[in-house]
């Protein structure tokens, strides 16, 4: 079978899947496959963040905007839909302080032009600047996004960073968003651990069928032959990491080829595919001080299950 993923993330996939414990990286989840499944995940019942996410930004959206600066970029970081940011854009127009430009950055190609086309249809005075990118790798802005900007990361996808990996993303953002600006992340809190094993094992199905979509991908652009009905779905609560972790579990002895290279697994044997770091309220405030940014307001709901932090550059900016 022919080989089409990019050789970077197919020596990725090699080096992670002959390693010990085996792994995969995460942004393989987000074909065009993977995308939709993620999309029906925020609507289903156990999966609290994504709607609990858009209440508070939709309670909270005009003290927001009157914290951040007038006539902004907005630049969002993991855009694969446009929803929450129209929220911020819609109340930034209402109250006289109309962002200028809005750059969603996406890895998924597919994901970001559909919502640029449905931008120019929804918002067609808004001036829209999309970039397909790794949003971990350094960004050039362009100059239709003039500053000051205001980054944008909802979803709790900072919790997908290893600690180290985020306080990294958090520095190279403060660079790439530049002098006056302002960064609101939405962070998933702590919680008790059968809510959130619950948020990744729906009772549907649905977190199994993205999680194996990982394998799907791996057999159509990476010439492997997994069996994806010999792989169970785990979600596990690691305590002493704070974190959630999706794995891909075999279910007995085979052997796997992917690449032209053989993988033998045995019964048990774990592929850790995805991390969900959760946060506690004074934890996330460190670790952005860590990486120079200062908390200035924090908005929780009511029950503390989820926060978005309002971040401005440390003492010089």
């Amino acid at each position: 079978m022919k080989v089409t993923l990019d050789p970077a993330m197919l020596d990725e996939v090699l080096a992670g899947l002959g390693a010990t414990p085996r792994v995969l990286p995460a942004k393989l989840f987000y074909d065009e496959e993977g995308c939709r499944l993620f999309a029906a995940i925020t609507e289903l019942p156990e999966y609290y963040l994504t709607r609990t996410e858009r209440a508070l930004l939709a309670a909270e959206a005009g003290a927001i905007v009157a914290t951040l600066p007038a006539d902004s970029s907005l630049v969002e970081y993991g855009a694969s839909t446009e929803d929450k940011a129209l929220v911020l854009l819609d109340a930034l127009a209402a109250a006289g302080r109309a962002a200028r430009c809005y750059v969603p950055i996406d890895i998924a190609t597919p994901a970001l032009a559909a919502l640029t086309a449905r931008l120019a249809a929804r918002r067609p005075g808004l001036a829209v600047a999309p970039i397909a990118a790794d949003f971990l790798a350094p960004i050039a802005l362009p100059a239709a996004a003039p500053r000051p900007r205001v980054g944008f990361f909802p979803g709790s996808t900072i919790g997908n960073l290893e600690p180290a990996a985020a306080r990294a993303f958090l520095a190279q953002a403060r660079a790439t968003l530049g002098p006056a600006s302002r960064f609101l992340i939405g962070v998933d809190l702590r919680k008790d651990p059968a809510r959130l094993l619950a948020a990744y094992d729906d009772a549907a199905g649905v977190t199994a069928a993205f999680n194996r979509n990982l394998l799907v991908r791996l057999n159509r652009e990476a010439g492997a032959d997994f069996d994806l009905a010999q792989f169970a779905h785990e979600a596990r609560w690691n305590a002493a990491e704070g974190r959630i972790e999706m794995h891909l579990v075999s279910r007995r002895a085979q052997q796997i080829r992917v690449a032209g290279v053989t993988l033998r697994f045995s019964e048990g044997d774990s592929i850790h595919t995805e991390n969900c770091y959760k946060h506690s309220l004074e934890g996330f405030v460190a670790l952005a001080g860590a990486a120079g940014w200062d908390a200035r307001r924090v908005w929780t709901d009511a029950d503390a299950t989820f926060a978005l932090y309002l971040l401005a550059l440390g003492r010089a900016g």
